[in-house]
């Protein structure tokens, strides 16, 4: 995972001569990603962490409150007013999170069930959110078609994500074993081709390497590695368990980074769309960087007793 994003922007940069025709396919490549992903949820999901609410909400806080003034304030610092380059770092935060944090919190032993719950809560409600908060930062400066963004949302993520949990509740859980590992392979090439595909589309603004892509890089980076560590310093501060830390760590600092490449191309001038691709660039790495840091932190190898026997 941390080589496909990459690959995806080189390759998408490189080709895109031939690739350009071929944008029109990335809402249905990427539905696939998301049904493919949603198949291990279901609605039981929601009674079950219902229980305790308290990480759910403060992941969607720090979603879509903390990280998108975060960004606005660094955009507004950084890229005084460079409105098209401000929308495109919010528009990377303000998307939901990632299904792929369902995949680094299995590997690291984070709550699964609190990270499906998450993703799908944060899923449904992305087509009124990511809409309004784009147009609550960017207010009137970006031009942008707030009912065609959110049938976006709903084609490519809302509706597959409500069709695998369907197909999982009716099947309960058998359709995940069944069809999971044979989709596995494919949503994986797919994620690269989407991503390549998307950046075939800006390919004019990431083949010129100037000072300003190089400071737009280094910003995209900073915000979302300050997303995964604001996200595990909250759970530390709420002396959670391990679990729900970890949890809270990737599903705060993972963004459906796929998503918000395909919405930015599709719905947004192409500026808007170079700081979300850049994200592409990051996102996975970030996640095996801070999962070595998890890793290391909870399980700490303990020292070896001295035999105080020994002659």
């Amino acid at each position: 995972m941390p080589f496909i994003t990459p690959t995806g922007v080189v390759v998408g940069v490189l080709l895109a001569s031939y690739l350009d025709s071929y944008i029109f396919l990335v809402p249905w490549i990427f539905a696939f990603i998301t049904f493919s992903g949603s198949l291990g949820s279901n609605f039981s999901s929601l009674k079950r962490i219902a229980s305790n609410p308290l990480p759910i909400i403060v992941v969607l806080c720090i979603l879509h409150i903390v990280m998108p003034i975060w960004a606005w304030l660094l955009g507004h610092l950084v890229f005084p007013g460079d409105n098209l380059t401000i929308t495109g770092l919010v528009l990377g935060v303000v998307i939901p999170t990632g299904v792929t944090s369902l995949l680094w919190v299995s590997i690291y032993k984070g709550n699964t069930l609190l990270t499906l719950t998450i993703v799908l809560i944060d899923t449904l409600l992305s087509p009124i959110i990511v809409p309004y908060s784009v147009a609550f930062f960017s207010g009137t400066s970006v031009e942008m078609d707030t009912m065609a963004i959110m049938k976006g949302l709903i084609g490519m993520v809302v509706i597959p994500s409500l069709i695998g949990m369907v197909l999982n509740q009716i099947t309960k859980g058998k359709i995940k074993p069944m069809l999971g590992p044979r989709l596995a392979p494919f949503s994986k090439m797919a994620l690269g081709i989407c991503v390549t595909l998307n950046s075939a589309k800006v390919a004019p603004y990431l083949s010129h390497i100037d000072a300003k892509l190089i400071k737009m890089a280094i910003m995209v980076f900073f915000i979302a590695f300050s997303g995964y560590l604001l996200s595990w310093m909250v759970g530390k501060f709420l002396k959670w368990e391990k679990e729900e830390i970890i949890t809270v760590t990737y599903t705060g600092g993972m963004r459906n980074i796929a998503a918000g490449a395909a919405l930015a191309v599709a719905y947004f001038p192409a500026a808007v769309a170079v700081p979300v691709i850049l994200g592409t660039l990051f996102q996975q790495i970030l996640a095996s960087v801070y999962g070595s840091f998890l890793n290391r932190y909870y399980h700490k190898p303990k020292p070896i007793q001295e035999d105080k026997m020994a002659a």
